[in-house]
């Protein structure tokens, strides 16, 4: 079994910041990458920012400059630095992992259960 548990989200006005976390935990051999989606009301889940194994992070041209996705690989917990928040960055955000759970299985995707950011005056 693996969980991922997302934490942070809150109210915040335009021009604030967050921090999200994602703790990764269960039957967890090796982590290739963790990553932030987002979906706003009405809209399609949209990709934010990827952190890969050996550190090398990306990022959506919406939240480039502004977020920072980092990851910490003793604790396998995942971050997303949030700034200079938009009303458009109003979503619900999920922590992804690819992830294996034993020595020789193929990677898998698993997502936590989200967690709601609302930017407004």
């Amino acid at each position: 079994q693996v969980q991922l548990v997302e934490s942070g989200g809150g109210l915040v006005q335009p021009g604030g910041s967050l921090r999200l976390s994602c703790a990764a935990s269960g039957s967890i051999f090796s982590i290739n990458s963790m990553g932030w989606y987002r979906q706003a009301p009405g809209k399609q889940r949209e990709w934010v920012a990827t952190v890969t194994g050996n550190s090398n992070t990306r990022y959506a041209d919406s939240v480039k400059g502004r977020f920072t996705v980092s990851r910490d690989y003793v604790t396998n917990m995942s971050y997303l630095q949030m700034n200079s928040l938009k009303p458009e960055d109003t979503a619900v955000y999920y922590c992804t992992a690819a992830l294996s759970t034993a020595w020789g299985s193929s990677s898998r995707d698993y997502w936590g259960q989200g967690t709601q950011v609302t930017v407004s005056s």
